[in-house]
């Protein structure tokens, strides 16, 4: 009889139980809901963030337009001119690229924290981009006039201020928690996390402030304080280890790693930005097809009887130059997306060593225009080739550098099947090497038969994608020639099903 009565006043604490849960769960939307609607209406910061990704990756990429398009006269020496463009134009725009990735890992490391906007953030976002678009203007006039403080001084304005709207961004999202990311919504400490969040994002305009100061007393100071800028992450570290040692306490640990500035981005905004530098690099190369090799009118009917054909083949060269470079860019992007398939996790060395490779992937519009501009045989095309051969060369070397940093935790940065004695472990080393090593053997040819420096460049334009076909065949077959020599008890062919053993083992 007490089982039948108190049946249902249990139920009835249950129902009102789930009442009140439903209610307080309803106030909690609404009051949610009413707060955001107060500051006006959020939507996903992914959008506003892939729209700032292609921008920024187009800006870092047409930096080396004015080099690119620096005319060199029939008359005059390619050495002298190259030995002038490395000390200003091509020097100061690795500086300024790896500068702008350090701007675009900043935004998307604070677009990792804020997670929703609303229509001031996206404006506040809109006049960042404008300042990041005035860039090249600003790298134009210090490359040009390298002995003028005035390039000097507008690169850091633009630097300064997009810092300090971006701590402005800071400021506004932490006033709104709604739009922060729910971790730290939740967290007891919002102050603590805006103070630490404010301090990564100042560090570049105040060190862009000492070196536009120092521009107007020792102006090769302030570049170095600008290169300093790239290299900040491991600068801090340096220091902090340094204290460490001096003081014998042990490293205090930032705050929860919800915004580090020097933490590695993850490996898909990698790839995201490098994909967008290398597609830019690629559609450069067509811009100065169209724009220098169509003839014009009035030279066709005049100097060609009116045949198109006949005035289209005196620009044989270029046709070449042009299929060669698009090729170079397409197989190094291939390489690239061949190593970032097999890495797992990036670390802070291989962000900038990814960054150092697109910088000299950005210089190939220079190599195009280079091997195609001087006269067959002279000595200004010897040159132009062997500089090309040195950009893909660095461009190459730097995506085997990432390789060689992730073996060495490979643990957590790269699939089992590429770590050391992994199935494909050789293939994925001599596909990295590839570019690097043709790249240094067809500058050494040229230096030996330099009456042929343009058939052996475009030769090895040509035969390097042969050799990424048939790569796999070329290092099986280079192994076992290697095992036999050095092992003959194990040249005996292998099963296909002994290679799946070996597989899952490792």
């Amino acid at each position: 009889m007490e089982e039948i009565i108190e049946h249902p006043v249990a139920e009835g604490m249950e129902e009102r139980k789930r009442s009140e849960t439903s209610s307080f769960l309803e106030s909690l939307s609404e009051h949610r809901s009413t707060q955001s609607n107060t500051h006006g209406s959020t939507q996903s910061s992914q959008r506003l963030l892939a729209y700032s990704d292609a921008l920024i990756s187009i800006i870092a990429t047409v930096m080396i337009l004015p080099v690119a398009h620096t005319k060199i006269g029939e008359d005059e020496e390619l050495k002298e001119s190259v030995q002038v463009l490395l000390t200003t134009k091509i020097g100061v725009y690795l500086m300024t690229f790896l500068i702008v990735t350090v701007a675009w890992a900043a935004h998307v490391r604070l677009f990792q924290v804020i997670v929703r906007i609303d229509d001031c953030l996206a404006l506040l976002n809109l006049a960042c981009m404008m300042l990041i678009t005035f860039l090249p203007y600003t790298f134009s006039l210090m490359a040009t006039f390298p002995e003028n403080h005035l390039g000097i001084l507008l690169f850091c304005g633009c630097v300064m201020v997009i810092g300090l709207i971006q701590a402005l961004v800071v400021v506004y999202a932490f006033s709104r928690p709604f739009l922060l990311k729910e971790q730290i919504q939740t967290s007891e400490d919002l102050k603590v996390y805006k103070h630490h969040i404010l301090q990564v994002i100042l560090k570049v305009p105040v060190m862009c402030f000492l070196a536009s100061i120092f521009s107007f007393i020792f102006l090769q100071l302030s570049y170095v304080l600008l290169a300093m800028v790239i290299f900040l992450p491991y600068i801090s570290q340096f220091l902090k280890w340094c204290r460490s040692k001096a003081t014998g306490e042990e490293e205090t640990p930032d705050p929860e790693p919800l915004y580090q500035g020097s933490e590695p981005l993850s490996k898909e905004r990698l790839e995201a930005f490098s994909d967008g530098v290398y597609a830019i690099v690629a559609t450069l190369l067509i811009l100065d097809i169209c724009e220098d090799n169509v003839p014009d009118r009035e030279t066709v009917k005049t100097v060609y009887n009116g045949s198109l054909v006949s005035a289209l083949s005196d620009y044989g060269p270029e046709y070449l130059a042009y299929f060669g470079s698009f090729v170079t860019v397409g197989l190094l992007w291939f390489v690239h997306h061949s190593l970032f398939l097999h890495v797992t996790k990036t670390t802070r060395f291989m962000g900038l060593l990814n960054a150092f490779s697109l910088a000299f992937v950005g210089g190939l519009p220079l190599a195009y225009q280079l091997t195609h501009e001087f006269p067959r045989n002279s000595n200004n095309e010897l040159e132009a080739i062997q500089v090309s051969c040195v950009i893909i060369f660095f461009a190459g070397i730097n995506q085997l550098g990432i390789w060689v940093v992730a073996l060495y935790s490979e643990q957590e940065t790269l699939h089992r099947y590429v770590r050391y004695a992994g199935r494909d472990h050789i293939f994925m080393l001599a596909k990295l090497a590839l570019y690097p090593c043709v790249a240094l053997g067809t500058f050494f040819l040229t230096c030996i038969l330099s009456q042929f420096s343009a058939s052996i460049f475009h030769l090895m334009e040509i035969t390097v994608p042969l050799a990424f076909l048939v790569l796999r065949l070329l290092v099986r077959v280079a192994l076992a020639g290697l095992r036999l020599v050095f092992c003959p008890e194990r040249a005996i062919p292998r099963t296909i099903l002994e290679e799946e053993q070996d597989a899952l083992v490792t």
